[in-house]
């Protein structure tokens, strides 16, 4: 019979003796005794090493690092996206291949249907433009345009970590400071050039992809860590973009454009 127990219990030399003594993992101390033939199993308290330990917890960074979280704020394809030539003229060859072998139905059977009333569930309707007046004007600060590609939200203003502390393009930033997560940080950064979160989705709670941006002769700040969380528009066509000099939608192709020095990094990270 094995018996546990968590407090301290004394037992005489002579009917115990000492069989084994370890500490676990958790720092736990446990000792294995021998009394009267059963065996007792005693469980410490945690060393005072390990109690210290989570009294001194490592931060998200160091004084040496900055942490950042920015946001890919995209909106969805509204149209299906045109089917490539190639693939639509293999389309057309097997429909024609299969119109040539299919299964042949009695003719009373397909007038039946033919004459069947036009039902309720027929519903007409005109299809969406692909081509809008923001595609024709070129208004890059309309969501209404590349309706089958997905679109990026980038602000022009002042950046953490750019040189000189000039204004460039960059996505929704904030340093991390005291938030619980850096989901959290990146929902702050958001909704600071927003200002609501309602028609916003975040897409998971782990960063897409991170970069580290070491300190250079113009910038002499410490290192930054900047990692990128994914969020997307939910049924909305307008936002009210504020804290920033300026904003555009962009796609991916537009995108590498602004980051010329980083357009490799981006073209993997964005998979559209």
């Amino acid at each position: 019979m094995v018996m546990i127990s968590s407090k301290p219990i004394e037992y005489p030399t002579s009917a115990a003796h000492l069989r084994t003594l370890r500490t676990t993992r958790e720092g736990y101390q446990s000792a294995t005794l021998a009394v009267d033939g059963h065996t007792v199993i005693l469980r410490m308290q945690r060393s005072l090493n390990f109690a210290g330990q989570l009294v001194k917890r490592r931060g998200f960074s160091t004084n040496s690092e900055k942490i950042v979280a920015a946001v890919l704020f995209e909106r969805l394809p509204v149209v299906i996206p045109k089917i490539d030539p190639v693939i639509y003229a293999f389309t057309d060859f097997q429909f024609r291949w299969q119109q040539q072998y299919r299964r042949k139905y009695p003719d009373e059977f397909l007038n039946k249907a033919d004459g069947r009333g036009k039902g309720d569930y027929q519903i007409d309707y005109v299809p969406a433009p692909r081509i809008t007046e923001a595609d024709k004007t070129n208004d890059r600060k309309s969501l209404k345009r590349a309706l089958d590609r997905r679109l990026y939200l980038l602000l022009y203003g002042p950046s953490i970590g750019a040189p000189d502390e000039k204004p460039i393009w960059h996505f929704p930033e904030k340093a991390y400071e005291t938030e619980e997560t850096l989901r959290k940080c990146a929902e702050s950064a958001l909704k600071s050039v927003l200002g609501d979160l309602s028609q916003t989705y975040f897409v998971g709670n782990a960063p897409m992809g991170h970069m580290v941006v070491p300190p250079t002769e113009t910038a002499p700040v410490p290192t930054l860590k900047r990692f990128f969380f994914k969020s997307q528009v939910v049924a909305a066509d307008k936002f009210d973009i504020g804290k920033c000099e300026d904003f555009v939608w962009v796609t991916k192709d537009e995108l590498l454009e602004h980051f010329p020095d980083q357009a490799e990094f981006f073209k993997k990270m964005i998979i559209s």
